[in-house]
């Protein structure tokens, strides 16, 4: 038989990945001028017509708008450029899912602190403050800037908390505890997808506020409470709920903390009561999956001891601590690949 030959190695896809920090900046300037808010307000534009509203000249913004088109964010037609669907769903300010605070808490943020990953690396620290002085990342930071992060939190977990309310059914539960349940984001959706559950929000006493305020725009008052605490220093979690969710905290802390997190939500569950942990699973393996390997090192340049775990690792800790029926769910999401969930016997 003849051998077939072996296509030539490439450096195309080493090409690629030198040059993403283009597509990401790209797409954060484009939010900085609003591009994408602006033409779901008319017609399209040119780049003549965008250059006039955003007072810039011409070439820069034909430049812009050829690479958002390049980037499937855009679509021309009839010599104007127009908003692909994507964009009108995601970008657009005022939109439930809109995804750009996201974007913008990456670019102001951790943009700066990602350059640093060589010393985040060397170091064992984080890079976008300084725990030697700081107490926390949240430390020291203004309050515009603050807004932008929960902002950006609750973009994301919006879109992760709709995809969470299809992948488990969540019939069989009557009362939900959000444990760092930030914005409200994932009650609002469990909650606007089964009518007959109520939620509870547990967080720090201003990020509480936060979450009233969501949910009050959500029409769901009546349904959500919040509930001002600490999950790390206070010695019990609030009763009286049959369903615990732990979405997209587990990365911050160490083994050691997580433990302490799970022990107390097991003391607060009823038996047959059930835990969920939702988070950027890492293989089994260590081998990927891709968002979950870089959210685990944007752990390291953002945390003291977080990363991101294994389906296996939060399988054998629950377990350790007395829960069964332990299993993996799998899904696709912006903040999440998968939940792991226990019951309580």
């Amino acid at each position: 038989m003849p051998k077939t030959r072996r296509q030539p190695l490439s450096a195309l896809p080493l090409m690629q990945l030198a040059t993403s920090f283009w597509v990401f900046k790209t797409f954060a300037s484009a939010l900085d001028f609003d591009l994408f808010t602006r033409l779901a307000r008319n017609k399209g534009t040119t780049a003549e017509k965008l250059a006039s509203a955003l007072a810039i000249a011409e070439r820069p913004a034909e430049m812009l708008l050829t690479g958002c088109a390049a980037l499937g964010l855009l679509k021309k037609k009839g010599g104007r450029y127009h908003n692909t669907p994507l964009a009108e769903e995601f970008l657009v300010r005022g939109k439930p899912y809109y995804f750009g605070g996201f974007v913008e808490m990456l670019d102001r943020r951790l943009y700066a602190g990602w350059a640093k990953l060589t010393d985040a690396i060397r170091t064992n620290r984080p890079t976008t403050w300084d725990p030697a002085t700081q107490q926390s990342l949240f430390d020291g930071i203004e309050g515009e800037l603050l807004a932008r992060f929960w902002e950006a939190m609750h973009s994301i977990s919006m879109s992760t908390g709709a995809v969470l309310a299809k992948a488990i059914d969540l019939k069989p539960f009557k009362r939900l505890l959000d444990v760092g349940g930030g914005s409200g984001a994932y009650d609002i959706q469990l909650c606007q997808r089964y009518r007959h559950l109520r939620a509870s929000v547990y967080d720090l006493p201003q990020v509480a506020e936060i979450a009233a305020t969501k949910i009050a725009q959500a029409r769901l008052s009546d349904r959500i409470q919040t509930i001002g605490g600490d999950f790390f220093r206070d010695a019990a979690y609030p009763s009286g709920h049959d369903l615990i969710v732990l979405s997209m905290i587990m990365h911050d802390w160490s083994e050691a903390d997580y433990r302490a997190i799970l022990r107390k939500c097991y003391d607060a569950l009823p038996r047959g009561g059930a835990v969920i942990i939702c988070e950027l699973l890492v293989n089994n393996d260590k081998s990927g999956p891709v968002p979950g390997a870089l959210m685990s090192l944007n752990m390291l340049i953002e945390t003291s001891g977080g990363r991101n775990y294994t389906a296996g690792e939060y399988s054998a800790w629950l377990k350790d601590i007395g829960f069964k029926k332990i299993r993996t769910v799998r899904f696709e999401s912006p903040g999440a690949n998968g939940a792991v969930i226990g019951y309580k016997p």
